[in-house]
Order: structure tokens, then sequence, then C-alpha cells
């Protein structure tokens, strides 16, 4: 019998264009190949381009408002198909149908809808010169055609958090999803038409970072990129775009520290720490990957944040009792699996997940790419399993015993996204938040985001920030006029 697969095609200037060869896309919660993705190249991006090009003058000459009714539709037309963008992202994905329905696409409407607004909100400068008689002020200006590329732990998440300000603020884009989870990119473009996007405003090609990304990225009528992704691409990027002198933003990896004091309120804190750690299979930049606590209560976190992992489920993805899913890919399954090993080898402790509780996973889900939650400790602070983003399941857990001390192990990699700190004292949350070299310090919580501030990295996690003043600023020229009278 032959296999009928979902076949995508790239969405360039209003229409549906069909590409010569396709990439295989996998079901990671079974798999199997269920889906055929454009495998495109610069012809595919020199198309989307000349289209976005040719719709900017008449997109960046409409008003804000204008501009803002159309996201407002389209989010409009996202959310009252909620239940299928769901469906669609946990079977790409491999995350469960309760989180895209409660997070992923929830947030993808909510782009929209904060961005629709935001762009209504913002002012420019003015400063006078009376003794000169010149008054100076600012304008801001749309860029051009933004190139966007986002990645596959998030989908629809993230391409809407760069396809939203981006427009907004009047440029046209061509984006490139990740070729491992497109379907929820494409769904998108089928509402476009209806929210009143005219062509060629939102282009979306799909295909490989070597391949599509590339092309985007060194087309010189792109003069922004923004991307979500690894740390080794955003490299690539960088030399890619640098004889073109243009604008980047770069969100990328993290190994977020969380730093646990003893008088922390443990209930509220390992509950929020199994989340951070463990949630969306640990395919979160912000996820908590190394956990330190203050050793007078060490061995009693490490007791029940263990005995609360062990409940922490894993499953097929459309069981509404399972916490996680599948991982992304068998590959990146066996990357994350090697560091587990690496962390045996070197003599830390495995307490539950990886090698130690086994799944007990649906026939259908037996070829499935799962790790159920695992928690390592006794690992040196040097070791790769510290150093390194694994991007899955896993946490490592040491103790620390001064304030000095816990500051130094925070800051001990190259990466400086998110932190967590956890303690009932005002000054000691403080004066943390201040020393951690991190782009988002959480205390006593995770992930609770106001989209108006401003979101990034330090260090080897990015360069620029993204949010609502932010956004706006990165999508858009300033412009500094003077008027002698």
């Amino acid at each position: 019998m032959q296999r009928s697969y979902l076949v995508l095609e790239n969405y360039i200037g209003g229409n549906f264009v069909s590409c010569r060869s396709h990439i295989d896309s996998y079901d990671p919660s079974t798999g199997e190949v269920y889906c055929k993705v454009p495998d495109s190249g610069k012809e595919e991006v020199e198309a989307a381009v000349a289209a976005a090009k040719e719709a900017f003058p008449s997109w960046s000459a409409r008003s804000p408002e204008q501009r803002a009714q159309v996201l407002n539709k389209l989010a409009n037309l996202i959310e009252a198909h909620l239940e299928e963008f769901a469906q669609a992202e946990s079977r790409d994905q491999g995350k469960t149908v309760t989180f895209a329905r409660t997070l992923d696409i929830p947030r993808s409407v909510y782009n929209f809808r904060f961005f629709a607004s935001s762009v209504l909100h913002h002012t420019t400068e003015c400063s006078q010169m009376d003794h000169m008689g010149c008054l100076n002020y600012t304008v801001r200006c749309p860029v051009g055609v933004a190139g966007l590329i986002s990645p596959w732990n998030l989908p629809l998440y993230l391409l809407t958090w760069k396809i939203a300000p981006a427009i907004a603020a009047g440029n046209t884009v061509v984006a490139k999803p990740s070729e491992m989870t497109s379907v929820t990119a494409w769904m998108m473009c089928k509402l476009m038409q209806e929210a009143g996007v005219p062509p060629g405003v939102v282009n979306i090609i799909f295909g490989t970072g070597p391949r599509a990304g590339d092309a985007l990225v060194g087309h010189p009528d792109v003069p922004l990129i923004s991307f979500t992704g690894s740390t080794a691409t955003a490299q690539c990027i960088t030399e890619r775009a640098a004889p073109y002198c243009k604008k980047l933003s770069l969100e990328l990896g993290g190994k977020n520290p969380a730093i646990i004091f003893a008088d922390a309120d443990l209930d509220q804190c390992i509950e929020t720490t199994i989340r951070s750690s463990f949630s969306n299979q640990g395919e979160i930049c912000l996820c908590t990957s190394r956990i330190y606590v203050e050793r007078s209560i060490y061995s009693k976190f490490l007791e029940r944040f263990v005995a609360a992992a062990k409940k922490w489920k894993t499953g097929s993805p459309s069981d509404p009792g399972n916490n996680n899913g599948a991982l992304i890919s068998k590959e990146h399954l066996e990357k994350v699996r090697s560091f587990v090993a690496l962390a045996k080898s070197e003599g830390g402790i495995v307490h539950c997940g990886e090698g130690v509780d086994q799944l007990d996973l649906p026939e259908c889900n037996s070829n499935g790419y799962f790790m159920p939650a695992t928690i390592i400790s006794g690992i040196s602070d040097s070791s790769r399993v510290m150093q390194e983003e694994i991007f899955g399941p896993v946490t490592c857990v040491n103790p620390f015993d001064t304030e000095d001390e816990a500051v130094s192990k925070g800051n001990g990699v190259r990466y400086g996204l998110a932190a967590t700190v956890w303690s009932q004292d005002v000054g000691k949350v403080h004066r943390m938040a201040k020393r951690l070299q991190a782009g988002l310090v959480w205390t006593n919580c995770w992930l609770v985001r106001d989209l108006n501030l401003p979101f990034g990295g330090m260090k080897n996690s990015g360069v620029g920030r993204e949010g609502g003043k932010d956004s706006y600023h990165f999508f858009t020229e300033v412009k500094s006029i003077t008027i002698k009278h």
C-alpha cells in the first residue's frame, strides 16, 4: 500500500509554490516519516525576497492602526483553529498536545495581539536648542525585508514572536522555520489571505540551514536577520552577514543555573524547578540545567527533587496524563543520552531517568524518541555535562557553601541567558540578581514573562534584545532630524 504523506509548499507572494525536492519530516513519537518539507535553495529565496521587496512600499505606507487590524485578524483566525494547531504542533515536534494547547498556540496568538497593540504606543524623542534656533526630533522607519529564522523547539510560538513585530513595524518578511517542524507555519500561511495580509508581506520558505538559511542570510536585499537557535549556527550567520553590515538579533543557547538557598520555600521551589528543568522535554532555551543547592539542605532537596521527578510522566503526546512527549529526533535523543553516559563515566550518579527508570510506552510509540526526566549529581563544574547545552530532560545538582561561591558557579559557563534564585531574603535575591551574568533572572518563580521587557542573553547566549520596545527598535531604523527656524 502506498503511504500518503503531508506535502508542504513554500508560501511566496501570497501563493503556495511547490518545490522540486523535499526533505523527510518525522513524527518524533513514532519515529516514522509523515511529512515532506520543501528543500528550498537560492532560487526559492530569490523569489521570496523579490515578492517581499515588491510588497514593502505599500505595506510600510499603511498606518500602524491599519497594520494592527491585520495582526489582530490573524490572531483571531489562529485562535479559532487552536485545537488543529495544537494537534499539529504536537505531532510535528513531539511535545504533548496539552503543552501545545496551553502554551505554544495561545502564546502564538498573543504575540500577534501584543505587537498589534504595542506598535500603537511608541513615541519618539525631541530636543530643543533655542539658543541656535533649532529643534531636533527622531523618527523611526521600517528597514525593509526582514529575514527571520526560527527553531524547532517552540515552532509557531517563536516564529510569530519574530513575524509579529517585524510586520507591525511596517517591514515585509521572508521567514524560514526549522525543516524539522514546518507544519504549523504552513498552516498559518493558509490563513494569511483571510486575515487580509497582502501578498508578499509574509513569505515562508521551508528548508535546511545550509541551503535555504544560507541563501537568506547572504542575500544582499535582506538588511536584517533575526535568528533563534544554536550558538554554532549563529557564528555562521554572523560571518555570512558581515560583508553586508546587516542588523542582527541572535537569541541563542543557555546553560541556566538555579541557585537554591537554605531559606527557600522548598515546596514551591521543587514544584517549579521540576517544571523549569523538564518542561517541553527540556527543549526550551530557558530550562534549568544546573542546580546549585546550599549544603545544609542539599541532601533533603535532592531526595525530594528526585521523588518529584519520578512522578513527571513521559509517554504518548496525546495522553493528557503525560507531562512530556518525545524528543525532536533520533539524532538529538542520541546526543542527550551521550551526555548521560559521559556523566556516568566521570563518576556522576544518575538518580532517576535514563538507564534507571524504564518507560512503559504504547506499542505505536515503541520506536519514538522518548527519554524520562533525568537527574545527575556528583559532576565536576568543568565537565562538558556542566558546560555545554544538552537541551533535553537532564539536569545536574551540586552543593555550594557561600553566596560568593554560588555566584561563581552560576557564572562559570560561556552562556548567560537565564537564571533562577530561590530565597526568602529580599536583600540576597537583589544581590544575586545583580551579580549573575544572565539576561533574565527569575527569583522564586520561572518563565513569568512580560512581553514589554527586553528578552535576550549575555555572553554566548546572544546579541541584542527583543520585546515590546526592543523589537520595535530592532525592526526600525532611527533617524535624527534637525530643523532650524
